[in-house]
């Protein structure tokens, strides 16, 4: 029986995952993409995005973790987020390097949706759209961790079942962090204004239809408002026009499933509402600076020429 931690751990390599690792969690499929450690020695990661989801949890030592112009201090028991298009940074210090875990995956909710899974799909939901990357509350992570490893590592009989328990485990852990968790207790649920209640059901109507013809009347029709209502409240709270989002958690989507070498470009096109490829690969192009096949070879992630002067 393995008793320290440091044995079951690998923590300056790549682990290699069973392949595939796809996970149904809720109504969404999840697909592993690499999972690791560093911190052996200095290490920075640099300015870049990915159009998948970044976690790391931090085992030890101190960095920073710069997210969208913002930097946040890391020290050990840190759970620090990354969601797709988000530029992200990470600088470990000099004197005490940051020793991280670090896993990314693509969330893809499915077209349709099961009452039986309300409630982890709304927890995912707010996942998706939280405004929090880092978390000290990620209470047994360190420990789900380990055991995740040690079961890729050394292959235990019935390993696959026990790695897709306890990946789906880290998934939800991860959410829990870094979410203000659903509840169905009206007492504990802060009240909402009509505005907040449309513009949030007009969001998720999106996000659940992005495969299908959808249009602004669809939307106003959801939440029993005009067309122009609905847009102006919409576009307030959000930053952009209903048409706009829907093409952001359309092309989002497709980044995320064209990670999967085997699907098809046409195919991935058709499954988030674009039907003509060339449309689809105009729009792509457009809103990530490559063309699909591109994107593929680059494995989602894009370098920011901007640097940031380097601490202790």
């Amino acid at each position: 029986m393995v008793n320290r931690r440091d044995d079951i751990v690998p923590r300056n390599r790549f682990v290699e995952l069973p392949r595939p690792l796809r996970l149904r969690v809720g109504s969404y499929s999840v697909e592993i993409l690499n999972w690791g450690y560093l911190g052996q020695c200095w290490w920075r990661n640099y300015l870049h995005t990915h159009t998948f989801f970044e976690i790391c949890y931090a085992f030890g030592g101190r960095g920073t973790f710069e997210i969208l112009g913002t930097v946040h201090d890391i020290r050990a028991g840190h759970v620090f987020v990354a969601k797709p298009s988000e530029a992200h940074e990470i600088i470990c210090s000099r004197e005490k390097p940051l020793l991280i875990c670090f896993w990314s995956y693509t969330l893809v909710p499915d077209r349709q949706r099961r009452p039986e899974h309300a409630e982890v799909d709304a927890l995912l939901d707010a996942f998706v759209q939280s405004k929090k990357w880092v978390s000290d509350s990620a209470t047994g992570m360190a420990r789900t961790l380990d055991l995740l490893t040690d079961e890729v590592v050394h292959r235990h009989a019935g390993f696959a079942s026990s790695v897709e328990a306890l990946a789906t485990k880290l998934l939800l852990d991860t959410a829990r962090a870094v979410t203000d968790v659903p509840t169905t207790d009206a007492q504990t649920t802060p009240a909402r204004t009509h505005t907040d209640a449309a513009v949030q059901t007009a969001e998720r109507y999106l996000r659940d239809n992005y495969s299908r013809p959808i249009g602004v009347r669809d939307v106003a029709a959801q939440v029993h408002l005009s067309e122009r209502h609905i847009s102006r409240l919409f576009a307030k709270a959000t930053g952009m026009s209903i048409m706009d989002y829907l093409t952001k958690v359309r092309i989002d989507t497709a980044a995320q499933l064209l990670l999967s070498q085997q699907l098809p470009i046409k195919q991935a096109a058709a499954h988030v509402g674009y039907p003509d490829v060339r449309y689809f690969t105009t729009l792509f192009r457009r809103r990530t600076g490559m063309t699909p096949g591109l994107f593929r070879q680059s494995s989602g992630t894009t370098f920011h020429k901007k640097l940031r002067h380097v601490g202790g």
